[in-house]
Order: structure tokens, then sequence, then C-alpha cells
């Protein structure tokens, strides 16, 4: 299990520009980002290499977030390894609430960011669950 870091956006220029910025003034590597938007607002879902420490930053500056659980999941890095995983899923009838992709991948793997309705359906279809060390997060 890994944390995701979820940022509320006002719908104005620049602030995913400055939210990146003390990350980066921080010491903080941005390693999978996600941005979703409303008229309203925006969302920004981040799994970053120190979730604590960028989350204490964020607060003291002012940012509205939340830290959410998710699951970090190993894929084969070729056509049709997500297709595969994604069967995997379906055929437990396991819901994809999001998904997208970290930036890390090795020797023919890839890795995604998962929330599903159903956590343990992932190990129990033996789909490899990735932790926070082999990710080289904190």
């Amino acid at each position: 299990m890994i944390h995701q870091i979820s940022v509320f956006l006002e719908n104005r220029s620049g602030q995913l520009a400055e939210i990146t910025h003390l990350l980066a003034e921080n010491g903080i590597d941005i390693r999978a980002i996600s941005i979703a938007e409303t008229s309203d607002y925006g969302l920004a879902r981040m799994i970053v290499n120190d979730a604590p420490k960028a989350s204490a930053v964020l607060l003291e500056a002012g940012v509205i977030l939340s830290m959410t659980p998710v699951c970090a999941v190993e894929v084969p890095d070729a056509p049709g390894g997500l297709a595969a995983f994604l069967q995997l899923l379906a055929e437990a009838e396991v819901d994809v609430e999001y998904m997208y992709s970290l930036f890390t991948h090795r020797a023919g793997r890839a890795y995604m960011v998962v929330r599903v309705s159903d956590e343990t359906a992932l190990t129990a279809h033996d789909i490899k669950l990735v932790g926070m060390d082999e990710l080289g997060l904190k």
C-alpha cells in the first residue's frame, strides 16, 4: 500500500506550477501525477518520494489536500500487458475507480497506481502489488 496525495486546485493559471515548484524546492520528487478537472476546480493526484514531508510542506503553504491509500501494481511493459491486468479485474468483477501510471519502469515491467472496489481481489488473483520500498518511497 502506498499513499497518494490529492491536491485540490482552483481553476486559475499557474497553480499547478506553484505546487510543483514548492515540492521541488523542498527536494520532493513526483513519481506519478494525474490531473482531473471540473468547471469549478481541479484535482491533482500525486505519488511522491516522501508523502509525509510533501503533505507537511503543502499544508504549511495553505494547500487543501487529502492522503489516500492506493495500490501500486506491476504489469508487463509490453503490448497487451495492461489489457491482461484489466481483464483479470473484469473477470473478478472488480471496479476500477481510477488508475494512472508511475513514471518508474524496470526491465520490462511497468507500474500502475490503482484505486479499486476490492483490494483483496488483487492478491487473490496473483496480481503483484508493489511496495513503497521497491518504488523508493517513504
